[in-house]
């Protein structure tokens, strides 16, 4: 599948099928999702501005509006594999259709994701074995505080990458040139640093136990944050992709790079 286009692999999720994004249409640009009502967007969207490392806006949709700018004919109501909906700031259900939910002053964020310098790591002969074994990547909640913005605030969530001691400079500066999706790591090498106790044991997506002992544990910022954030402002209702399944914009990685 990860020879498909990006509308290709949104009609796959507009039929219902539930998979994760991960190494999927590589080469397209994927997004985080967060919806919520118009009368906190104001808030939240400050609070992405103060917290652009694991909030980076890509694009804010008008109160309503479901299609993308960046997506033709895409449908945020049933373009994403799996969402997730919350109630009060408890987790309430997942679906892989929103239509029912939706309301006319629901604001959608998409917000940069690493999926994007993923695959230029690939080119650059990194190993990412979760692509070719269908899983996602591991998460962790840390003791980052975000700054706060009116009820909003949190942890921040890192993805983890175990990186060759020879390549690490030049993941980083992979990486850098991507600062709309997430850019430089956060922390490398030392994962308790950042309320990490156990590197194998992540709180979202699959473990990585890496066999061989020359690979380092690399941290970035994820986009599963504002979850964290919103959960924590306990909205009557925010709807969010589940993590490792990503709305596919038509975007192409290139054109979110910094040269």
């Amino acid at each position: 599948m990860n020879k498909l286009s990006s509308i290709e692999v949104r009609n796959k999720a507009r039929n219902g099928e539930n998979f994760t994004t991960s190494g999927l249409a590589q080469g397209y640009v994927q997004t985080n999702v967060v919806i919520i009502p118009k009368k906190d967007a104001f808030d939240f969207m400050l609070y992405c501005q103060r917290n652009p490392k694991p909030c980076p806006l890509i694009e804010v949709f008008d109160p309503g509006d479901y299609e993308s700018s960046f997506a033709s004919k895409s449908d945020i109501r049933k373009d994403i594999p799996e969402y997730k909906i919350f109630k009060d700031g408890k987790f309430s259900s997942n679906s892989t259709d929103i239509t029912e939910f939706w309301r006319d002053d629901f604001v959608t964020f998409l917000l940069g994701c690493s999926f994007t310098f993923e695959n230029e790591l690939m080119k650059n002969g990194l190993d990412l074995p979760y692509f070719k074994q269908g899983k996602n990547v591991p998460m962790f909640i840390t003791s980052i505080d975000t700054e706060k913005s009116g009820k909003f605030s949190g942890k921040m969530v890192v993805t983890q990458r175990w990186i060759p001691r020879e390549k690490l400079v030049r993941s980083i500066q992979i990486t850098s040139r991507f600062p709309n999706q997430h850019g430089t790591p956060i922390q490398v090498g030392n994962s308790s640093e950042i309320g990490i106790e156990d590197p194998y044991k992540p709180d979202f997506g699959d473990p990585w136990i890496p066999e061989n002992e020359e690979l380092i544990p690399v941290y970035w910022a994820c986009g599963v944050t504002p979850q964290i954030a919103i959960q924590e402002a306990k909205l009557e209702i925010m709807i969010t992709h589940s993590p490792g399944k990503m709305f596919l914009t038509d975007l192409k990685d290139e054109d979110m790079a910094v040269i």
